[in-house]
């Protein structure tokens, strides 16, 4: 019989390392300061990096991960995490669909899937997603998104009937991921309060323990 060997998606902050956040500061570079404050899961969201480049970094970013205890997603990408050997892949609403890139990596690696509701939740737990990044929770100037905002109301209704563990997205912070914490959500995604922050590493700390406080104490 075979067994999956797949890890299991870190609860918490979900943080992720984009390119277009922070600019002027490599990749690497970027994942060392998260990695430092504790990260447990990075996200490589490479939209504006050549694919040499891409490639080169997600190798580099996974194997400083592995070395810290971390795993590495990649946002999009089911070649480049494949190739670099990365912990699994996200997909959104415009990528590969979920069950071909299942497909792709085989049982071993975490498949993450952006959706809007229960029903896409429910629709990728059957293509084979192991978690899903339910927003916008909050508006966010990161990315466009054409979608309502669901408020924490909205993300505690999803996460109380979604078949898979819940990653809230889109303008969490500092300020809010105790909120978005106490709905019930495995995880939050952030990714400007992180990356812009003065001192990216003690970010991290804080908002570990920020969104650990609200778990406890919802």
């Amino acid at each position: 019989m075979n067994v999956s060997r797949r890890p299991l998606l870190p609860p918490g902050p979900y943080l992720l390392c984009d390119d277009t956040v922070l600019p002027d500061v490599p990749l690497v570079g970027k994942a060392e300061r998260l990695l430092a404050g504790g990260a447990r899961v990075l996200q490589l969201r490479m939209k504006r990096t050549p694919v040499r480049q891409a490639l080169e970094a997600a190798r580099a970013i996974t194997a400083s991960c592995r070395a810290a205890g971390a795993l590495c997603l990649v946002n999009d990408r089911v070649d480049l995490a494949l190739l670099s050997g990365a912990d699994g892949v996200h997909v959104g609403d415009e990528d590969l669909p979920a069950e071909d890139a299942r497909a792709l990596l085989g049982p071993d690696r975490l498949v993450g899937v952006t959706v809007r509701g229960v029903e896409g939740a429910r629709a990728a737990r059957e293509a084979g997603a192991d978690y899903v990044g339910l927003g916008p929770v909050f508006a966010t100037t990161t990315k466009q998104v054409p979608a309502r905002v669901l408020g924490l109301e909205g993300l505690a209704r999803v996460v109380r009937d979604s078949p898979l563990p819940v990653v809230g997205i889109g303008g969490v912070g500092l300020e809010n991921i105790a909120r978005v914490a106490a709905t019930g959500a495995h995880g939050a995604a952030v990714v400007s309060d992180a990356l812009l922050a003065q001192d990216i590493a003690e970010r991290v700390r804080r908002l570990a323990g920020a969104f650990e406080q609200g778990r406890v104490g919802k």
